[in-house]
């Protein structure tokens, strides 16, 4: 059997995948720089561990030399992927994350020769960013002759995790992004909208995400844009920390403090809220000719939807062992969110 490796694996979301991995009868070793919280978590699974610091190469290079794959869930991936991914191609080692920081996506594309020279797969955004958006995408897509626009509605968070909220607020200052005419632009006014998802109609709003990257990659379309039904909170949370945005950024001790207060306080969805709570995806594509076509997608939780599509990934990739830096439906088809317990995909609503 093809071993891997977890790192980042004691954090909320990793910890989930580590579980769930076992459930399934794997036994990845698990991996972090904090032996502190690592050990006794991996004492817990009865799975071994290793404590590894990103920032020591040789020891990361020579570690990975002994997997098949490491499943990187430590972020925010804007600090962490980079080292992980250029050890992983000197060591020839598969690499699967669970990101959806554009800035990652769009780094991690650059290295596509590499991997494909190493016969090695590169595959951002197994979890919930952005399998189910990415599998929904490529399948609108493929229902109407050269598709121009793409709206993607996504309705996703119980609650944010620690580690969420973080990579979020890393990214705050990006602003609102779309896709137009293929480039990644600032929007310049915001559109408020409603959205029909499948279970009701809702208002909202454009927000970054992963899929103006991804779904650009896998789909070709053009022009992409992301909705939300989600306020925009962050203001508030910093100063209910009493930190500006600007502090935020340009202060070191006031950034470790919004750390410490999101330590402290956020926690991320309950065990219930996994269990009960469902995610909704609606997708939409346009041509210059007059035609659309819709899809719609419903999923369990966000972060158990993460843990499950995270080990299944593992498991395809393992099982056809493709090749280069791709999205999740490049690498195993639009089909593949039906493969994950609780899914539904819908083509008419009416």
């Amino acid at each position: 059997m093809k071993s891997w490796m977890l790192y980042g694996a004691y954090g909320y979301t990793g910890s989930l995948i580590a579980q769930e991995a076992k459930n399934r009868g794997h036994s990845p070793v698990l991996a972090g720089r904090s032996a502190e919280k690592l050990i006794p978590f991996a004492e817990k699974l009865n799975l071994d561990y290793i404590v590894l610091d990103l920032k020591n190469e040789n020891a990361l290079v020579n570690t990975l030399e002994e997997f098949d794959l490491v499943f990187h869930s430590a972020g925010p991936y804007k600090f962490t992927s980079a080292p992980m991914v250029k050890a992983c191609l000197k060591s020839s080692t598969n690499y699967v994350d669970i990101t959806g920081e554009i800035p990652v996506f769009e780094q991690n594309f650059r290295y596509d020769t590499q991997a494909k020279d190493k016969g090695i797969a590169i595959i951002s955004g197994v979890g919930f960013d952005v399998v189910p958006t990415d599998c929904l995408a490529k399948y609108v897509s493929e229902k109407i002759i050269r598709p121009t626009s793409l709206d993607l509605g996504i309705t996703a968070m119980s609650n944010p995790s620690p580690g969420t909220l973080k990579t979020m607020l890393e990214h705050y200052n990006i602003g609102q992004l779309v896709r137009r005419n293929g480039i990644l632009i600032p929007l310049e006014k915001e559109e408020i909208r409603k959205i029909q998802f499948s279970d009701k109609e809702r208002t909202v709003r454009p927000v970054t995400w992963g899929d103006l990257s991804t779904a650009y990659r896998t789909t070709g379309i053009p022009n992409i844009t992301t909705y939300f039904p989600l306020p925009k909170k962050f203001p508030n949370l910093l100063g209910s920390v009493g930190v500006s945005p600007k502090q935020m950024f340009e202060n070191k001790e006031s950034k470790k403090k919004v750390e410490r207060w999101i330590e402290e306080n956020i926690h991320g969805p309950d065990e219930f809220k996994r269990k009960t709570y469902r995610c909704y995806i609606s997708a939409s594509v346009y041509n210059n000719e007059g035609m659309e076509a819709h899809a719609w997608l419903e999923t369990m939780e966000s972060y158990r939807f993460t843990a499950v599509s995270g080990v299944r990934s593992v498991e395809k990739l393992f099982d056809i062992e493709p090749t280069g830096v791709l999205t999740p439906a490049l690498a195993f088809g639009a089909d593949f969110i039906l493969e994950i317990p609780e899914t539904k995909r819908i083509d008419s609503i009416n």
